[in-house]
């Protein structure tokens, strides 16, 4: 692996070559890469993760511009500390924790300051987001304007969810993480965390019931 990856990269069909190479190792061997030197493989992090991350930190905090801005700085960090990173473990996880610790603190830095307002997250949710166990299956596949309106309604029920339990309900219902990944990426204990789901979505359920009918 590491000697093919290690090649200097020249223009035309090496570069397309190469990067080739880095799309079909796994991440941990693109880490390494990296880490040999070869600057290319951590644009290769960066196209796997860019718009999962974006799609993770819009959906905690609701504010697309700033989540691209909170992604961008997950990078930065991830550039900075990836001699840290250990190799044992999946890559996700790590890069989930620090986008998620980001995404916590500036929920937080908005409690604190009284002038802004707590923005509800956003509309039109990327249509291949995990399905949710609460949505009305008796609504047609077809049916645009049910689809919508059932968007709609989750997105003001999620907002309404407290910090500590959204960002477990949306790691798990519209990001698919198991369990032991939340538990690594919030820091909590595998316990909190399936307690905070439970209370999640029980809180989910509640605020969003009257509207199904």
């Amino acid at each position: 692996m590491t000697e093919s990856v290690k090649l200097q990269v020249m223009p035309g069909e090496a570069a397309k070559e190469h990067k080739k190479i880095l799309g079909n190792l796994d991440d941990v061997e693109v880490v390494q890469a990296f880490l040999a030197d070869d600057e290319r493989a951590f644009g290769e992090i960066v196209k796997r993760y860019d718009s999962r991350l974006l799609n993770f930190v819009y959906r905690t905090i609701g504010d697309r511009e700033r989540a691209r801005d909170l992604v961008q700085e997950t990078f930065v960090r991830v550039y900075r500390h990836i001699h840290r990173f250990d190799q044992t473990k999946k890559l996700s996880t790590w890069i989930y924790t620090i986008a998620g610790n980001l995404a916590k603190n500036e929920l937080r830095n908005r409690s604190r300051n009284p002038l802004v307002l707590f923005q509800a997250i956003k509309k039109n949710w990327e249509s291949d987001h995990r399905p949710l166990e609460w949505e009305d299956y008796s609504f047609k596949p077809d049916d645009l304007y049910h689809k919508r309106l059932l968007k709609d309604l989750v997105e003001k029920a999620v907002t309404e969810l407290p910090e500590h339990h959204r960002i477990v309900f949306v790691l798990r219902e519209l990001e698919g993480k198991t369990y032991d990944e939340i538990a690594e990426i919030t820091g909590c204990n595998l316990g909190t965390v399936k307690s905070r789901l439970n209370r999640a979505r029980n809180n989910f359920a509640r605020l969003i019931r009257p509207y199904l009918g």
